[in-house]
């Protein structure tokens, strides 16, 4: 896949001298575009970003006012609502709201209205869940304040920035860590967004809560107690996956949530059927699984492999495997191969590795296998 830092490319420079000279009396284009084409390809995804609103925030006017009626001005005309539109004649959109979202962080922290009005205009282009944050970091009431009324907007762009520029932990984002520690005030934002006709809206309220879960587990777990109560079909699918990683941790109140009670079964394995694996290929194992219950339980089993640490201790990962249904005294009987192959996430240490599982969050089984690296 192309790397994303190509999407800040010599033609989007190129295009932002286009629109800029259009509209700027007396811009000296050329030296504008050479100082920034001479760094450029140096540069990673962000870096370049910032070098191009370094740039752009140089040559604009020094008059707040100026500066955004220019960046308005060369906003691209709404023809359409993709995700990855490119920048062309017509204006500026895409990867191109970055460069520019950041000469409004730049510029605008002292007027919280006129850089939330032209950031409302450029999230509908692309996003600005990342120009928020500033603002948010700056005055988070006064922020949310004016975000609020936009839940109920007609663009999906601007209805999904309200839950992902509000984001506790976005990627690549600065950390909002008000509300990593508090995050009720944003919860009234969520609430009004958790059965918005688009999914990605919903997607995004889904990895919102996703984020809080990681310091405030037991909020999460209320909060999806409450919300599967009478959901339909999307918002069931919404908090499931806002509790993914509560489910793999196996926290008690969010599998309640989900009617997943702690399993009355007996358990063989996992057994390993590849004692020795070499690096490359695959951890075979299995293992049978017979109801003790009296009632029929619904089950979701997943999988950890303990790997070994640099430090020669193991650490645990969980991999998600299947959901079962067992009546009384019923026996299932699973496979599973996990193959140790090179990944940029991981670093493979050679020795002794295990095996176990994770059934409606308690732990079953230990098994050992013994990596071997080239």
């Amino acid at each position: 896949m192309e790397p994303f830092k190509n999407k800040i490319s010599p033609d989007l420079v190129k295009c932002l001298g286009l629109h800029v000279e259009r509209h700027l009396e007396g811009f000296d284009r050329a030296s504008y575009e050479a100082a920034i084409l001479a760094e450029l390809d140096k540069l990673e995804l962000k870096q370049r970003a910032r070098l191009i609103a370094d740039e752009t925030g140089r040559v604009l006017p020094e008059s707040l006012d100026a500066k955004f009626e220019i960046l308005r001005a060369i906003l691209h005309p709404l023809e359409n609502e993709g995700v990855d539109r490119a920048s062309d004649e017509a204006g500026i959109r895409g990867w191109g709201m970055m460069p520019l979202g950041m000469v409004v962080t730049d510029f605008g922290l002292e007027d919280f209205d006129k850089s939330f009005a032209l950031l409302k205009e450029m999230t509908k282009r692309a996003t600005a869940e990342f120009e928020v944050r500033p603002f948010l970091d700056r005055d988070q009431d006064r922020a949310l304040a004016i975000m609020t009324p936009w839940v109920k907007d007609d663009s999906v762009h601007v209805r999904r920035l309200v839950s992902e520029g509000t984001r506790p932990r976005l990627p690549w984002g600065m950390r909002l860590k008000q509300l990593v520690e508090d995050p009720t005030p944003a919860l009234p934002l969520l609430e009004a967004l958790k059965d918005d006709p688009e999914e990605y809206v919903r997607r995004s309220v889904a990895n919102h809560l996703n984020d809080i879960a990681k310091d405030h587990p037991d909020l999460v777990a209320a909060i999806a107690t409450r919300w599967l109560k009478g959901a339909d079909m999307n918002r069931q699918k919404l908090v499931r996956h806002a509790c993914r990683s509560l489910i793999k941790q196996g926290h008690a109140g969010t599998l309640t949530a989900f009617g997943l009670n702690p399993p009355k079964i007996i358990v063989d394995g996992p057994n390993i059927k590849t004692p020795r694996v070499a690096y490359g290929d695959a951890v075979s194992f299995d293992a049978e699984l017979r109801s003790s219950g009296k009632r029929t339980q619904e089950l979701v089993i997943d999988y950890l492999v303990h790997f070994k640490k640099a430090n020669g201790a193991l650490a645990p990962k969980v991999f998600k495997w299947t959901k079962v249904k067992l009546a009384p005294g019923e026996t299932v009987f699973m496979s599973r191969d996990h193959a140790i192959r090179p990944i940029t996430t991981r670093v493979y240490y050679g020795g002794t590795q295990a095996v176990g599982l994770r059934i409606n969050g308690k732990d079953f089984g230990y098994a050992e296998f013994e990596l071997v690296m080239d």
